[in-house]
């Protein structure tokens, strides 16, 4: 990461202290709608640069749109590919980051009124609704999708303009611990994992193997174990393992100490204890690194499902014909259909997925620092700006 990318707090307190009257925004009638005024962000200006403190101009809604309020927004490391990495944004830069968006919604269109004062987690993908991949129930594939922070601007803000289509509705009291800007995760971190697993049809039969354990993973291993599958996660980060051995791991495997003989026989060997009678290892890549991939992989038997969920711009050397030769099935997935937000979401609102041993909240001051973190992998848990964080980051007590 370039030097230059370290930007600290006292390089932005003039520029901050100018915005800090608009914690809550001021808007202003027109007609049906309002508009929003005085909202801020952190915008991506170009590739390896630190992100810029900028004024967004004013918010008014289209007839099918919203403005929402950001409570938190999760940063993931799509956000890293873009910010670093030269994957292209499909709208062009200057643009503001981030997908995993919760908050609530202060301004509607004239056929989006019914959304006013809601809580909400906004999808990380939103399809049209109406283009061929969308009748043919694959909304996921939309052409025409938006994506906060890549079709648009996103979540590293205190306001965002997104389509009212597929809007997830956050209940008004929560569990004691939970709430509404820890949710933003869900919008990516956990339904992406959710998906993967729901496409796969695990079952309590069979085993789930969990390559990775960290911001995406965690939540997977919460997901399958929920299900009632027995679960084997591995990661490269003994603290990460024995968190997630309180979280519904049965067994946690360390891949910076065993190789993937080690890890196959170790893997096999708790499959045939568990007692479970499913027909083939059901493998879900969520590290997102070339070396967890090549693990995955390698972790293939006969009839196994390999669903890739973790994403790196970086290439991996596999031989294809080992799907060939196990009849073994690999799958993608691009986020999760709106429609099956509600499920991943009940399973945080019923303690089945718990939230708050894996995030750590941070001012959205702090989110040229925090990106930079995340892309250095120095933190360990799921980092969540926050537009009314004090300045001093903090994780979640539980």
């Amino acid at each position: 990461m370039p030097s230059q990318g370290r930007v600290t707090w006292v390089t932005y307190a003039c520029d901050i202290w100018r915005y800090l009257h608009v914690a809550l925004s001021v808007v202003r009638e027109s007609g049906s709608m309002t508009s929003v005024h005085n909202a801020y962000g952190f915008q991506l200006q170009a590739v390896r640069a630190p992100l810029q403190l900028c004024e967004i101009s004013e918010l008014v809604p289209g007839p099918n749109e919203v403005v929402v309020r950001v409570a938190g927004c999760g940063v993931c490391h799509t956000d890293i590919g873009f910010a670093f990495d030269g994957v292209p944004t499909r709208h062009p830069l200057p643009l503001i980051l981030g997908h995993e968006i919760s908050g609530r919604v202060v301004s509607a269109g004239l056929k989006a009124n019914n959304w006013l004062g809601r809580s909400v987690v906004i999808p990380a993908v939103i399809p049209c609704g109406e283009c061929s991949a969308c009748l043919a129930g694959t909304p996921t594939i939309c052409r025409q999708q938006f994506m906060p922070g890549n079709d648009g601007d996103g979540g590293f803000a205190t306001h965002v303009r997104v389509p009212a289509r597929g809007l997830c509705t956050v209940p008004d009291v929560l569990l004691p611990g939970l709430t509404l800007e820890m949710l933003s995760v869900v919008a990516d971190a956990v339904t992406t994992p959710y998906e993967a697993i729901r496409r796969s049809g695990l079952g309590y039969e069979d085993v789930a193997v969990i390559v990775g354990a960290g911001g995406v993973g965690s939540f997977g291993v919460q997901i399958a174990a929920a299900i009632g599958a027995a679960v084997v996660a591995i990661d490269i980060d003994r603290q990460r393992l024995d968190l997630v051995a309180q979280h519904g791991a049965s067994l946690t495997l360390d891949a910076s100490t065993t190789d993937i003989k080690g890890l196959k026989s170790a893997v096999r060997t708790f499959a045939k204890s568990s007692g479970r009678t499913g027909i083939g290892l059901k493998i879900f890549e969520m590290s997102g690194t070339p070396a967890g991939q090549a693990t995955a992989f390698g972790l293939l038997d006969h009839g196994a499902y390999l669903g890739v969920v973790g994403f790196t711009s970086k290439s991996v050397e596999l031989r294809l014909s080992n799907l060939m030769a196990f009849d073994a099935t690999a799958r993608g997935n691009w986020g999760c259909p709106p429609e099956q937000y509600p499920a991943a979401l009940q399973m945080v609102l019923d303690g089945k997925v718990h939230l708050a041993p894996f995030v750590e909240m941070h001012a959205l001051a702090e989110a040229p620092e925090v990106l930079e973190a995340v892309g250095n992998h120095s933190l360990r848990r799921r980092a969540i700006l926050r537009p009314d964080q004090p300045t001093k980051s903090s994780s979640v007590e539980v």
